[in-house]
Order: structure tokens, then C-alpha cells, then sequence
């Protein structure tokens, strides 16, 4: 956090000194002097703020030109979901003051108001930007993400689930851009999440680890298949709703991500066992790679959605459970998801059967 440095005891005398004085008339501080609250320094100024909501933190930059510089350089966080009305105004308002912004939320929960102009104004000022969340940006084009692109090259987390209108193009140009993506959401984006963009974002973002592409509809097993092969350290994949994809994706994510946490499956009704038998097989593969590597073990797969994967069969299924003690079952722990699948309610984790085994002992203690 940028602005003039100050010990903490300082802080706090400074603090004591303008309650006391009710905010007026120059007081002596410890190596300064202040004349009332639009000279509280920065970093006093940021600890005051720091337990109320952005609403408030916007209006305090307006107080004073005191307060509007220390806020400009020392806020970096700021939410405007809360946003009912003339969002897209108050974007283009508050980006040139906050500068110094690396989060940023507009997700939209009433009703589309961002437009290109407001993303726009984004890119142009907020260069140190890292995380932003334009969610359900409907009005959204092309534009944004080429501003985007250009104007913050540092970004490491993207949220653009339900902007139908982005093109693969732009999000082409986009990760040959935004390099450090570690976390990009996609879902819904069914115009942009082409297997052509999926095989740019491959070659582009290397570091990637949690990418959501549901109900991308277009998606097949090239695309899959080339984020295996680039993106070697994805922890999380949502593919829900992708139709399109077979086991082939499967079989490639589970030779080329070895620390794949997550898996999303949900209607990809062309899944069948031997997708799960080469994710079953994969631990053990992988353990000893780790092993040799590391030493340490590794926990695999700890999420797995196979819901409405109609095609699969108990044995299969039970092969993936036992394979990872992390996927469960069990109620309240249910990481193992298998709605719509009648024939495999057999499937049970390792904790039905020590809870089984558990009883029969306390039975046996009370005989």
C-alpha cells in the first residue's frame, strides 16, 4: 500500500489526539502536524475506512482532495454488485480515481447495465488489475476484452460466465495478452469457447488452474485435449452441459493433469467406463510420478460430478471412488455426484464401509 509511512504507535496517537479534539483546530502529532480529519494520513485513514462497505469508501473519496489521493492509491478492492442503477456511470466515475485497483466486481444481479465504455475506462486506468468479475455482462461486446487485453496484461483471474456476445476471436487476442491467467470462467459463453479459442488459451496461459466451461456447447475433445496437453497444472474443470465430448477428454485429462481436483460432467451422456477406469488408473500412475518426483504423495480427485452420465455402470464408477479417498458418498460429505444415475446407487466410499464395520464391532461389544 502506497503513501507516507507511519509507525503503528503513531497511528494510534494520531487517532487519540483527533477524537479528542473533535476533528478541529491543529494538533502536534509525532513528527507532523495535523489540522483535522482531511489530514489524517494514509494509512490511518485506510484502517478507519477498512470495516465499512464500498459504498461508503466512495463517498469518503469525495470529502476531500486529501482524502480522494490517499484513497486513490491506497484502495485496491472494490465491489459495485450491489449496483441497482446507472452502473455503467459509476464505473466510468470511480475508474480514474482508484488506480490502483487489482479487484474488481461487477457482477450484475438485477439487470444488465455494463457496457463497452465502462470496461473500457477500466483498461484505461486500472492497469495493475487482477481479479475482475464481469459476470452476466449481456450489453458486453468484443470491445471489452480487446480493452481488456491491452489494458490489463496482468490479470490472473476473469469471470465472464453469461456474456453471450464475446466472440472466440477477441478471447483469442485476449490470452495472447492476459499470459497469467490462473482462473477464467467461462461458463455460458458458448460463442466464445471455441476449440479454436481453448487451443489459443493452451498455448497462451500456461499457469491456468481453474477453468469453467459449461453449457459451452461447442466444445469437443480437440479443444479438451489441447488444455490437457498446455495446461498441466489445472486443478478444476467444469464441463457441464459440453455434449459434444467423449472419453477421449477424459483419457487426456487424466495423463496430462496430474493435479486435476475438480471435475465437472454433468449431461455429457457420451461418457462412458472407460473414461472412468483411465481416471481410476491414473492415481496410481500419478502417485508414483509424484513419489519419484517429490516424495509426496498427492490427494487427486476430490470432486466428481458424473450426473446424468447415464452411460455408466456401478463397477467403473466404484474403481474411480476407491481410487480417491477424497471423493465421498457419504450425507454431508458428497463430493462423488450422481444424480440421475438410478443404476449406481451401489457406488459407496470408503466411509460407508468403516461406518458398517464400526457397527458391527459396537454390536459385537454389547453382545
Amino acid at each position: 500500500m502506497l503513501g507516507r509511512s507511519s509507525e503503528s504507535g503513531d497511528l494510534d496517537c494520531w487517532f487519540k489526539r483527533l477524537i479528542v479534539s473533535g476533528g478541529g483546530g491543529k494538533m502536534e502529532g509525532p513528527g507532523d502536524v495535523m489540522a483535522g480529519w482531511k489530514d489524517l494520513p494514509m494509512e490511518l485513514l485506510l484502517r478507519v475506512l477498512s470495516p465499512v462497505d464500498d459504498r461508503t469508501v466512495i463517498a469518503a473519496s469525495d470529502v476531500c482532495t486529501s482524502w480522494r489521493d490517499a484513497l486513490r492509491l491506497g484502495i485496491t478492492s472494490i465491489s459495485l454488485s450491489w449496483c441497482k442503477y446507472n452502473m455503467n456511470s459509476l464505473v466510468k466515475s470511480l475508474a480514474p480515481k482508484f488506480v490502483k485497483l487489482q479487484v474488481l466486481t461487477l457482477r450484475q444481479n438485477y439487470r444488465p447495465q455494463l457496457e463497452d465504455d465502462a470496461v473500457e475506462t477500466v483498461a484505461r486506468y486500472c492497469h495493475d488489475l487482477r481479479d475482475l468479475d464481469l459476470s452476466k455482462g449481456l450489453k458486453l461486446s468484443d470491445c471489452s476484452l480487446y480493452a481488456l487485453a491491452h489494458g490489463c496484461p496482468h490479470l490472473t483471474k476473469l469471470n465472464i460466465s453469461g456474456c453471450e456476445a464475446f466472440s472466440d476471436y477477441a478471447l483469442v487476442y485476449l490470452s495472447s495478452c492476459c499470459k497469467n491467467l490462473k482462473n477464467l470462467n467461462l461458463c455460458g459463453c458458448s460463442a466464445a469457447a471455441s476449440d479454436r479459442a481453448l487451443q489459443a488459451i493452451s498455448f497462451n496461459c500456461p499457469k491456468l488452474q481453474y477453468l469453467n466451461l459449461g453449457w459451452c456447447e461447442d466444445i469437443s475433445d480437440e479443444g479438451v485435449t489441447n488444455l490437457a496437453v498446455g495446461c498441466p497444472d489445472l486443478r478444476a474443470l467444469d464441463l457441464c452441459g459440453c455434449v459434444r465430448i467423449t472419453d477421449e477428454s477424459v483419457i487426456a485429462l487424466a495423463n496430462g493433469c496430474p493435479h486435476l481436483r475438480s471435475l465437472g460432467l454433468y449431461y455429457c451422456q457420451n461418457i462412458t467406463d472407460r473414461a472412468m477406469y483411465s481416471l481410476a488408473n491414473s492415481r496410481a500412475r500419478n502417485d508414483a510420478q509424484m513419489w519419484q518426483n517429490s516424495g509426496h504423495d498427492q490427494e487427486g480427485l476430490v470432486n466428481l460430478n458424473i450426473s446424468q452420465c447415464t452411460a455408466l455402470t456401478p463397477p467403473a464408477v466404484q474403481a474411480v471412488c476407491d481410487s480417491f479417498p477424497g471423493l465421498h458418498t457419504c450425507l454431508g460429505r458428497h463430493s462423488l455426484i450422481i444424480s440421475g444415475c438410478l443404476n449406481l446407487t451401489s457406488v459407496h466410499c470408503g466411509c460407508t464401509f468403516q461406518t458398517s464395520r464400526a457397527g458391527g464391532a459396537t454390536l459385537a461389544g454389547d453382545a
